[in-house]
């Protein structure tokens, strides 16, 4: 079958979609997944086991539940959205900004995980050797963790994003696929398909399948490069 040279106005409405969510999702996830991965991999709390736990459901759910538990919870009748209405906001269901906090909630542990094993990696001496010098605790995490876990942060916002792009359960659950809104890539080749519009839904097929290889390889390379300069 021949693939269309060009993309339909919708389908290129839909990438734009996807990548802004992706990009908007991955910033969000490392602004409040860095320090929740460094509390992880630090503290001795007996909370540490159960907040894992929560941080890993995505991993073990189903997107349709997690979906699901969101859209009630932040429907008109949910504690989220019962909130957002007194105070005067608007409710987030199939709305971009649902959608970017579904996104967040799904993808939590792909940022979360790989900065907690490269903290955990790091090992505590760096940290004492930084307080020996009488840096505080902050300014040792800006200019010795980070610096230090790299290379999580950046397998964190791969996966971050690429999980983002690849989504599908979730974001028809809580954002339904409303063109120009909430309709993302995984949502308008579905669409496609229930059109029976095949010769689109494989051109939007094929750049995902693209997207994915490029992302796994580059995990590859990068992660190749961390083993040979790891003595």
């Amino acid at each position: 079958m021949t693939l269309p040279l060009t993309f339909s106005a919708a389908d290129l409405g839909a990438i734009w979609l996807t990548i802004k969510l992706a990009s908007l999702t991955t910033a969000v996830l490392l602004v409040i997944g860095t320090p929740l991965a460094w509390w992880l991999a630090q503290t001795p709390s007996r909370w540490r086991a159960p907040v894992a736990a929560v941080v890993a459901l995505p991993l073990v759910l189903p997107p349709t539940v997690l979906g699901f538990y969101l859209l009630v919870s932040l429907g008109p009748q949910g504690p989220v959205g019962q909130f957002m209405q007194w105070l005067g906001l608007g409710l987030l269901p199939f709305t971009f900004g649902g959608l970017v906090l579904g996104s967040v909630v799904y993808s939590l542990p792909f940022a979360v995980q790989p900065l907690q094993y490269a903290f955990e990696a790091m090992g505590r001496r760096p940290m004492e050797v930084a307080a020996s010098l009488r840096a505080s605790p902050l300014d040792a995490f800006f200019t010795v963790a980070l610096p230090m876990a790299r290379s999580g942060l950046v397998t964190a916002a791969i996966l971050s994003f690429a999980h983002t792009v690849g989504e599908f359960g979730v974001v028809l659950m809580l954002g339904g696929n409303i063109a120009g809104q909430t309709q993302v890539v995984s949502t308008q080749i579905y669409g496609h398909v229930e059109a029976m519009e095949y010769t689109q839904a494989h051109a939007l097929s094929a750049v995902m399948v693209l997207f994915s290889f490029i992302v796994l390889l580059g995990l590859n390379v990068l992660n190749g490069r961390r083993t040979r300069v790891t003595p």
